[in-house]
């Protein structure tokens, strides 16, 4: 509900003045046109300006979870606000943070602020924003140009209370990152995607309170680069590398058991692994339970049935691949099905896994080989006194058979009548009607030597005479 409401309310507020005014300067900005604007109309879009804009009585109604403040004393800002304890100000043109007065006396119940998609390029700015919100529990500042600017550790903490912090496409330096997650000791979730890193920097102190980094769309290629992660955050239990390109999982299971000794999940989605024996490399990590491997080079020759069996074999403590839960007998199919896979492949190719499964179930013999091409039978056919033996396909129904019948032997268009007849149980049963034309031939049980009688219909006539 709260994410159904702010799209209602970022849609309103959208269609405002201010946003039309933005607009029409944009478009006299590319005509050429922009000194015919005045001087005042070159204001810088503060925070606490758009926050007023959007939060005052005409473009945002009371409602539920909002609180009514009124502007403090001796502020420029007369109305009231009536403020939501979360915050979205993204595509607003934000440069700057405004009278940190207005911000604290405004802010003092916010949790969450979205700030994405705005023209913040100083961290000064920043940390006066979020010194001044004393509850915040999540920032979003993805989408502004923070490439080439640091965040000073004399500033940093004022991001002590934050949990969450989305950096996505800020090209965000390293040296920031690590003076964030240092000043940070709540900090749970960080969101790194699209920073277009090809390497990770080493922090010298560790993040022990992060548990989520999504760090996907990087060009991140190493294992060498991802193993800096388990040691700067020991406790992470979920890593998000989609589209990264990363060509191998490494270490030996003594290392990537010390590495990651809290993972809970991976996505490796789209990521260049090539072999199996990194699927085999991921079942080390002592607490895995969710693995993502959709994409990969490995597994484009095989099928959808046998990808997920092969995967599912090698991933013994797995509880969700690729998005699904594993169900009850599942994986003791997959890994019956592996074992059938390999058991004719010469000795040195056999992976690992294959010894455990085979102490496990033993030798498999392999799966009965079943016919399904369609049957046929041959039966005799009589018509009065002339026999002919006919080969019946046992998919065809009774209306089938009927239209064999009369092309084979000349039969009249209609006035007939079919009994099929079991030789071995005709002395008990005899003959049985074949009525039903969408019946299937093989619901009869009909085998070979058993005979079709086909005798003419007797129509029935009726007069006073008869009666």
């Amino acid at each position: 509900m709260h994410h159904e409401r702010r799209h209602v309310i970022r849609c309103v507020v959208e269609n405002s003045l201010s946003f039309g005014l933005r607009y029409i300067r944009g478009y006299l900005l590319r005509a050429g046109t922009m000194e015919s604007l005045s001087s005042d109309e070159e204001e810088v879009r503060t925070f606490v300006k758009v926050m007023s804009e959007k939060y005052n009585p005409e473009n945002f109604p009371y409602g539920q979870g909002v609180v009514v403040l009124c502007s403090p004393p001796g502020s420029p800002n007369k109305d009231r606000l009536f403020l939501p304890s979360i915050l979205v100000l993204n595509h607003c043109g934000i440069s700057k943070a405004g009278d940190r007065t207005d911000i604290a006396a405004f802010c003092a119940h916010v949790v969450e602020l979205d700030l994405s998609h705005n023209q913040l390029n100083d961290w000064v700015e920043i940390c006066t924003i979020v010194s001044n919100v004393p509850h915040l529990d999540f920032l979003n500042l993805s989408m502004n140009p923070l490439s080439g600017v640091e965040l000073e550790p004399s500033m940093a903490d004022v991001f002590s209370r934050v949990r969450q912090v989305v950096l996505i496409n800020t090209h965000v330096s390293w040296n920031t990152v690590h003076t964030l997650t240092k000043h940070a000791p709540e900090l749970e979730e960080l969101f790194l995607c699209l920073n277009g890193y090809d390497t990770v920097s080493e922090s010298q102190t560790s993040c022990p309170s992060l548990r989520l980094l999504q760090i996907t769309e990087n060009h991140l290629r190493e294992w060498a680069e991802v193993r800096k992660f388990g040691m700067m955050y020991p406790s992470l239990s979920t890593l998000v590398l989609a589209n990264n390109n990363l060509d191998s999982v490494g270490d030996t299971q003594e290392t990537l058991q010390c590495l990651f000794p809290n993972l809970r999940s991976i996505n490796l989605n789209n990521s260049g692994l090539s072999k199996w024996e990194d699927i085999e490399r991921l079942s080390f990590f002592p607490k895995l339970e969710e693995v993502k491997v959709k994409g990969i080079p490995l597994l484009e020759p095989y099928t959808a049935h046998e990808r997920h069996s092969l995967l599912l074999a090698q991933l013994p403590s797995v509880v969700v691949l690729n998005g699904g839960a594993v169900f009850n007998g599942e994986r003791e199919d997959a890994e019956r099905f592996f074992i059938r896979y390999y058991q004719d492949c010469p000795e040195q190719e056999l992976p690992q896994r294959y010894h455990a499964l085979v102490s496990k179930y033993g030798q498999l013999a392999p799966l009965a080989e079943v016919d399904l091409s369609p049957r046929s039978t041959m039966v005799d056919v009589r018509w009065g006194e002339r026999v002919e033996a006919v080969s019946l396909r046992l998919e065809q129904t009774v209306g089938d058979l009927r239209k064999q019948l009369k092309a084979l032997l000349q039969l009249p268009t209609n006035g007939i009548r079919l009994f099929y007849i079991n030789r071995e149980m005709c002395s008990v049963v005899g003959p049985e009607e074949l009525k039903c034309g969408s019946r299937a031939l093989h619901s009869y049980s009909i085998r070979d030597g058993d005979e079709i009688l086909v005798v003419p219909k007797v129509k029935s006539r009726c007069s006073s005479s008869d009666l």
